[in-house]
C-alpha cells in the first residue's frame, strides 16, 4: 500500500460518498427534498502576535502535530525535541537549520524564547512533561490521552488551575465543525431521546497495528534509552519497545487510550456528559502477536447515570485490529426516533419514528386467536385508531459534510493559540480530555483485573 501522511486522511475516503447538506433548522430540511450543500464555515485565523513553539516527540504525531500548528499564521517553530538522533537531523532538513534541537526536553523548558511546547511523546511522560511545562511558564498542547494512569489525572488538572497557563489536549473532533452540527441538531431532538451510542475503529494493516517501519541505525548509540525508560525499573535496549511503544503497556496506553479516547470524546462533546458510572472491558490478543502485552480486539461497555446534561444511556466501544470490514471507523447516536452516524468527514441523520397506534397483525399473536376474535379486534383496532394514526411518520433523512478543505487538526490548534494570545476559552482543557480519557484507561484495568470498574464522572475518581 502506499504510504499516506495520516490515516485520517485515507479514512477520509470513506465519507467521501456522503451527500452535502447544509446547516440549517430540522424542520425545513425535513419539508425539502435532500439538498447539496456543505456545512458553513467561516476561517477565523489571525496573526497577531508571533507564538514561538517547540515540539517534543518527532515520530508521526510529532510531525502531523507540527505541521498543523505552523498552518495556524503567526506561529514558528523554534525547538524540538526527541530521543532518536535521526528524528533530530529530520526537523533539520524539513523545518530548517535553524530549529534547535536536543534529546533533554528540559533544555527547552528553560528557554525563555518558547511560549508553547507540543507533547507528543510515548504516553507515559505525557503528565510529567505538561505538569513541568507549565510551571516553566510554557502554554502546552498534549496529545491524547492527557495522562497514562488515571492517578495522573487531577495532579495535570491541578498544575493548569495553579499556573493559569492554557493546556489543549489533542482529540482534534472536538474542535470538528461536523462534530459541532451534530452537537446542535442532538441538542434540538433531532433523535429523540438518547439511548445507545455504538462506536468503532476498525484497521486491517499492519501500519494501523503499530507495526511501524523502523529505522536502519537505531540502537543505545542513538536513542536515549536510559532517558526514555527514567523512573522505571532497568530494561535492556528493545527497539520494538521504543519505536513501537504504543504496543506495551508500560509506555503506552493500548487500544482504549489510543483510539477509545477519540471515540468518547465525540461522545462527550454531543451529549455534554461528564463520563459513564460503570466500565467493563473485554478483549484478546488475536492475531499481531509480534511481542505486544496489550490486545488488538477489545470492547467496552459504558453505563452512562441519567444527568441534568441528557438521559441514562449506553455506550457499547470496539476496536478491532485485524477486521475484514477494512479501516473505517463510525459513532451512531440512537434515540426513540432516529440515529446520526458519525463518519470521519461527515455524518447522516436518519430517522424512524413509531406511529401513535401500536400496531396489529404482522408477526402477532392475533393470528393465533379464533378467527370471531380476530376480526372483532381488528374492528375495535380501528375505531380506536384513526388511519392518520395508524401510519409511521415519514421524515426525509439528512446527510452532513465538511468543507473539502476542511482540517478539524488545524482548527484545534488554531484555538489553543487563540487561547495563547487572547486567553480565549480552549475547546478541550484537561479537565474535558481526563474526562474522556480516565474511562478509556478503565478499560485497561477491567480487562487486565477482569473486573467491573465503577466511576464517578463528576468528581473524576475511581470508586
Amino acid at each position: 500500500m502506499k504510504v499516506r501522511p495520516s490515516r485520517r486522511n485515507f479514512i477520509r475516503q470513506l465519507g467521501g460518498s456522503s451527500l452535502l447538506l447544509a446547516a440549517g433548522s430540522l424542520q425545513s430540511l425535513a419539508e425539502d427534498e435532500t439538498r447539496r450543500q456543505v456545512i458553513p464555515y467561516a476561517k477565523r485565523i489571525s496573526a497577531n502576535d508571533k507564538i514561538r513553539v517547540a515540539s517534543i516527540g518527532m515520530g508521526i504525531m510529532g510531525h502531523a502535530d507540527a505541521d498543523s500548528a505552523l498552518k495556524v499564521p503567526g506561529v514558528e517553530l523554534v525547538a524540538a525535541c526527541d530521543l532518536y538522533k535521526g528524528r533530530l537531523d529530520r526537523v533539520k532538513e524539513k523545518y530548517g537549520d535553524n530549529v534547535i534541537t536536543t534529546q533533554d526536553y528540559r533544555e527547552l523548558l528553560l528557554r525563555k524564547d518558547i511560549d508553547a511546547v507540543i507533547i507528543a511523546t510515548s504516553d507515559n511522560w505525557h503528565a510529567r512533561i505538561a505538569i513541568d511545562a507549565m510551571n516553566s511558564g510554557k502554554a502546552v498542547y498534549c496529545e491524547k490521552p492527557v495522562v497514562q494512569k488515571i492517578s495522573d489525572g487531577l495532579p495535570v488538572i491541578a498544575a493548569q488551575q495553579k499556573t493559569g497557563k492554557p493546556m489543549q489536549v489533542g482529540s482534534q473532533r472536538v474542535s470538528s465543525i461536523v462534530w459541532r452540527q451534530a452537537k446542535e441538531l442532538y441538542k434540538t431532538g433531532a433523535i429523540g431521546q438518547l439511548n445507545c451510542v455504538e462506536a468503532s475503529f476498525d484497521r486491517q494493516d499492519a501500519l494501523g497495528a503499530w507495526e511501524y517501519t523502523m529505522p536502519t541505525d537505531g540502537s543505545p548509540e542513538t536513542v536515549g534509552w536510559d532517558r526514555y525508560i527514567e523512573g522505571m525499573k532497568k530494561m535492556p535496549w528493545d527497539p520494538k519497545k521504543f519505536f513501537w511503544w504504543r504496543n506495551y503497556r508500560d509506555f503506552g496506553t493500548g487500544v482504549a487510550g489510543d483510539l477509545f479516547v477519540h471515540l468518547l470524546s465525540g461522545i462527550h462533546l454531543v451529549t455534554g456528559s461528564f463520563g459513564p458510572k460503570t466500565i467493563f472491558a473485554s478483549g484478546q490478543l488475536c492475531y499481531w502477536k509480534d511481542g505486544r502485552d496489550v490486545p488488538d480486539v477489545m470492547t467496552a461497555i459504558m453505563q452512562y447515570p441519567e444527568s441534568k446534561e441528557h438521559p441514562a444511556f449506553q455506550v457499547m466501544l470496539r476496536v478491532n485490529f485485524v477486521s475484514g470490514l477494512g479501516d473505517k471507523g463510525i459513532t451512531r447516536f440512537i434515540g426513540s426516533e432516529g440515529a446520526m452516524d458519525m463518519l470521519d468527514s461527515g455524518f447522516n441523520l436518519t430517522h424512524s419514528i413509531m406511529s401513535k397506534a401500536p400496531g396489529i397483525g404482522g408477526w402477532d399473536a392475533i393470528y393465533s386467536y379464533p378467527q370471531a376474535m380476530q376480526d372483532e379486534l381488528m374492528k375495535q383496532y380501528d375505531l380506536k385508531y384513526s388511519a392518520e394514526d395508524q401510519k409511521r411518520p415519514d421524515k426525509p433523512g439528512v446527510s452532513y459534510v465538511a468543507p473539502a478543505d476542511y482540517d478539524e487538526h488545524v482548527e484545534h490548534f488554531a484555538n489553543f493559540f487563540d487561547g495563547v494570545r487572547n486567553n480565549a476559552p480552549l475547546v478541550e482543557g484537561p479537565e474535558f480530555a481526563f474526562r474522556a480519557a480516565a474511562p478509556t484507561l478503565a478499560c485497561n484495568d477491567s480487562y487486565f483485573q477482569q473486573k467491573i470498574i465503577n466511576w464517578d464522572p463528576v468528581n473524576m475518581k475511581v470508586v
